[in-house]
């Protein structure tokens, strides 16, 4: 496998390492784009290599893909996109640099929801919008997004930015379920009840309720479970409680990540076989083992350490709903000046 790691930092780190794929006329290859890390790519595609006799060629960045496809047009290398959220799934969309896909295999194996409509993206993982908590000050209870509002939270929140796409989604989906008024209010409240700044990633934030700098905070469940892998965060995460927010109403909020196929893609059909192969059994096993997510296909079981959280409800908002009110969420943000 050609796997070629460019941590984007500019344009012209990733020009120079996007222009050593494969012409675009090679035959048995496919060549992806990736938002996404080495570490969980990557036993994926050699399975799938060796599956399949399909070459697959990665690129992985941090920033500029889009703006990338943009510039090659039709003269792209890429046939796929992997990419870490439903922000930058619907940007590549929206700027019309993505190809619908029909496949019954793809449809079969993601749920509506968690699909583009015209079939333009398909989701690949799932990852719950948490509220992390203390053990020793909250302890396991009962919370809902909309609880972070109340005077009992007053003084004791933190979360990272504002504008960070993960909090933009949750609060799109809080305009989605509210309205724009009422998540205005909302958002508000919440800025007043924070500890800190905005600040930090969300490892961060649960190394704050550790160190007692406040009681619960937003963050993902896979970082949660990363930390308790790792032998110098364990003990930092042990003191913290994973709680899955609204399950007596819609349920938790999810973020996505997710794949395209690109508008030129010039190995169109090897390419769909791997968007196939990326929702089956395999591979969505491997997310759930290696990066401890939840897969998108149903009947794939998570991770034993995610298992031992217990099942949950999630809201199964469309995805495409929570892209809608994006624009939305983001003003709002500016207007209470959340991160200020």
């Amino acid at each position: 496998m050609k796997s070629m790691i460019a941590m984007a930092v500019g344009i012209a780190t990733l020009a120079s390492s996007f222009s050593v794929l494969s012409a675009p006329n090679s035959e048995k290859e496919v060549n992806i784009y990736s938002y996404r890390q080495a570490f969980l790519i990557d036993p994926v595609v050699a399975q799938f290599e060796k599956d399949t006799g399909i070459n697959v060629n990665v690129v992985f960045a941090k920033k500029g893909l889009a703006e990338r496809l943009k510039r090659e047009g039709k003269y792209t290398k890429a046939d796929l996109v992997l990419t870490t959220d439903i922000s930058r799934l619907m940007e590549l969309k929206d700027k019309k640099l993505v190809s619908p896909v029909e496949s019954s295999i793809i449809e079969n194996n993601v749920p509506s929801h968690l699909r583009d409509p015209q079939n333009q993206w398909f989701s690949l993982t799932k990852r719950v919008r948490n509220i992390y908590a203390s053990k020793e000050r909250v302890g396991n209870i009962a919370i809902t997004y909309e609880d972070l509002a109340t005077d009992k939270y007053k003084g004791k929140i933190c979360t990272r930015s504002g504008k960070h796409p993960y909090t933009v989604a949750l609060v799109s989906s809080m305009v989605a379920h509210h309205g724009e008024a009422e998540t205005e209010v909302w958002l508000t409240k919440v800025k007043e009840n924070l500890a800190r700044k905005p600040q930090g990633n969300d490892r961060g934030q649960i190394k704050a309720i550790a160190a007692g700098q406040c009681d619960v905070s937003l963050g993902n469940s896979y970082y949660f479970g990363n930390m308790h892998t790792n032998p110098e965060q364990k003990p930092i995460v042990e003191k913290v409680n994973i709680l899955f927010p609204n399950q007596q109403n819609r349920g938790s909020h999810i973020n996505v990540s997710g794949m395209a196929l690109t508008k030129y893609a010039p190995h169109k059909a090897d390419a769909i076989k791997l968007m196939e192969y990326l929702t089956g059994d395999l591979a969505q096993s491997i997310y759930a083992k290696v990066n401890l997510e939840y897969p998108v296909k149903p009947s794939v079981e998570v991770s034993p350490l995610v298992a031992s959280w217990g099942e949950f409800k999630e809201d199964e908002l469309p995805m495409i709903e929570i892209a809608k009110h994006r624009k939305t969420a983001l003003m709002l943000l500016d207007k209470v000046k959340f991160d200020l």
